[in-house]
């Protein structure tokens, strides 16, 4: 369970980390990666929906055995992203800027994958 719990609270951390900072970097974004932001409803709707999830991964964190099948959208979540940009890179609709994000979201998916097969209950649990 211990695993479950740190692989759950270290992705909650990191992902605030990350996104918290672009509520303040619109401006510097779409100048650092053009075109502009023309929609900035998207921009910011992502930013919260992605706190959304950190929050629930340190729900997860607290009672991995209780909250098991979170993970299940919860790598679903990791894996689609990560699809997503490896998806358009290789289309060469992007740029390779974030490929380092999706390398670290499929790791995460990855350790994900292994905490729900470790937080496998007890017999007789459900």
């Amino acid at each position: 369970m211990k695993f479950s719990k740190y692989v759950f609270i270290a992705a909650g951390i990191y992902g605030l980390i990350v996104t918290v900072p672009m509520y303040f970097s619109e401006a510097q974004f779409g100048a650092e990666h053009p075109p502009v932001i023309t929609h900035p409803e998207y921009f910011y709707g992502f930013i919260g929906v992605v706190i959304a999830w950190q929050i629930l991964f340190f729900l997860i964190a607290r009672d991995p055995e209780r909250y098991r099948l979170m993970m299940i959208p919860a790598v679903l979540e990791k894996m689609g992203y990560a699809a997503t940009v490896f998806i358009l890179f290789s289309i060469d609709r992007i740029t390779a800027f974030p490929l380092t994000f999706a390398g670290i979201d499929l790791a995460l998916g990855a350790l994900f994958i292994a905490a729900f097969i470790l937080a496998r209950p007890k017999a007789g649990f459900y």
